[in-house]
């Protein structure tokens, strides 16, 4: 009798799977190229002013996309809330003073303060260092400051590089923001020989476009930094600061002798810290009989904002994979109603701060609303909406970039791969899986939060680079929403399966790559 009993069950539940998995077709049919504009239209409209994280459009973003969730019937994600919140930081110099000989200078037709790592304060100093160019490499025997003592002071150096110095090939062709001629570089090279202040001396004056005096936004709030004053200053001030009453000439500059220099120097600086909030936005399909076991489908819906009236709209980037997400909402959403309930629990998840450096995400990874040890998998579309512009085979209307399949468990190849032979039959491009990937887009996603605690990944991506990448160009019109709406049912599929397969994804691939992005 038990016996019979068992296999009668046994049957029962292999019934029930498979009328499960002939359901799918018909409710992944939900996800057309109609609904995917019809949100997306919204989502990169003007009205959302760009997204940015922690600013009233990104705020306008999160309310319009919860009330898609509740439209639709998930469940509020964060106990009573469809939303996690998230603190968010920015200063502003509200006051600030350069006085040099008597003499009070004016902000951006003289001077200007990096605010990153600089206090509020009053500062005095009766000498500076002048270091030349503020180089040091050891390559080319150069160091600009051999016999000088710049503890507790304020080092002087010009702009650039001297014109027989050939500067290394930065990695990737790049030389900007980490070369040996950039003021990071130099500032940092000055910090670490007790210098208090730093002072740039640039020809860029005045400015042709105001100084901003409101600075990018952060996640974590440091606690007891020291100050170090990072300035850029013109060759007016700077010659005044090396104790001439004459304004030198660039020539000049170059034939003044490195040490220390007399004079007068007063700064003050007055920082304020805004306290500001983001959130990411999750609406929950509960499962059935694994139901403390959790799939999430993840997308950021912040993009890059505004500047004066020029909004950075983010139709792919990434626009087209929150729609992707909130339309495989909808679809998953009238299955359940129709009895075809995943047995995991589905988490839909749009996370914001991810055009700053994933912080979405990261806040999730650090404070997870659900275990990340019984979340089987978290499927990633960040664009999904165009054709890489870069793509030159035949198939540029029919592939899309896979990443992760090689990583952390081997069930996500032969699951997603089974899912599109059988349904989508698009090309499935491991492209950058490769370790070489000098893009490295394996770290720069809100998938890697996950990867990064264990949590196996597939990230879908259509490679766009090029043409409107981070441009206010990246707009609705540009969508293949036909080829969007098969890349987003090859992921319905595929969150489809593993919502409903007896076992968790298997956790048996290391990742095996650097631990950075």
């Amino acid at each position: 009798m038990k016996r019979l009993l068992f296999v009668s069950l046994s049957f029962a539940v292999i019934t029930a799977f498979a009328q499960k998995q002939e359901a799918a077709p018909k409710f992944a049919s939900l996800i057309t190229p109609q609904g995917l504009k019809e949100k997306l239209s919204i989502l990169a409209s003007a009205e959302m002013e760009g997204r940015e994280t922690a600013t009233p459009g990104q705020k306008k973003a999160a309310a319009y996309i919860e009330e898609q969730f509740k439209k639709f019937g998930l469940q509020p994600g964060n106990g009573t809330s469809y939303q996690q919140t998230y603190p968010v930081y920015q200063d502003e110099l509200t006051a600030k003073k350069l006085q040099v000989n008597g003499k009070v200078f004016e902000w951006d037709k003289d001077y200007n303060f990096s605010l990153q790592t600089l206090s509020s304060g009053d500062w005095s100093f009766s000498n500076a260092v002048f270091a030349g160019y503020g180089l040091v490499d050891s390559a080319k025997n150069i160091n600009d400051y051999a016999n000088l003592d710049v503890k507790g002071k304020i080092v002087i150096v010009l702009d650039g590089l001297p014109d027989n110095y050939v500067a290394p090939a930065a990695p990737q062709g790049r030389r900007g923001f980490g070369g040996p001629g950039s003021a990071n570089t130099k500032a940092m090279t000055a910090r670490t020989k007790g210098a208090v202040g730093f002072i740039v001396v640039s020809k860029d004056f005045p400015k042709k476009t105001p100084t901003a005096t409101q600075g990018n936004m952060y996640l974590n709030k440091a606690a007891n930094t020291t100050s170090f004053l990072v300035a850029t200053v013109s060759e007016e001030v700077a010659s005044a600061l090396l104790g001439r009453t004459f304004k030198m000439s660039s020539a000049q500059f170059k034939e003044v002798p490195k040490g220390n220099y007399v004079s007068e120097i007063k700064i003050t600086a007055t920082k304020t810290t805004s306290d500001l909030e983001s959130s990411n936005v999750l609406g929950v399909l509960p499962g059935t009989d694994k139901k403390d076991e959790y799939v999430f489908l993840t997308g950021h819906y912040d993009h890059l904002g505004k500047r004066g009236d020029v909004i950075w709209y983010g139709a792919d980037d990434d626009g087209s994979g929150t729609t992707s997400v909130l339309q495989m909402a909808e679809a998953f959403t009238a299955a359940a109603k129709k009895g075809n309930k995943p047995r995991r629990t589905i988490v839909f998840m749009t996370v914001s701060g991810e055009e700053k450096g994933l912080w979405g995400s990261q806040y999730y990874s650090e404070h997870p609303i659900y275990p990340l040890d019984k979340t089987s998998v978290d499927l990633n579309t960040d664009m999904d909406g165009r054709v890489d512009t870069e793509r030159k085979t035949p198939d540029t209307l029919n592939y899309i970039y896979v990443i992760g399949h090689d990583k952390l468990s081997s069930d996500l190849p032969k699951i997603n791969e089974a899912m599109n032979n059988k349904y989508t039959k698009m090309t499935l491009d491991y492209k950058y899986d490769d370790p070489n990937d000098q893009n490295r887009i394996y770290y720069r996603s809100d998938h890697y939060n996950f990867a990064r605690k264990g949590v196996p990944i597939l990230f879908f991506y259509d490679g766009m680079l090029q043409a409107d990448y981070h441009k206010p160009t990246d707009t609705v019109e540009k969508i293949n929403f036909d080829l969007m709406a098969k890349r987003a049912q090859l992921v319905f599929y595929t969150a489809w399966e593993m919502a409903n397969r007896d076992e968790m994804l298997k956790r048996d691939t290391p990742l095996n790559m650097p631990n950075s992005r």
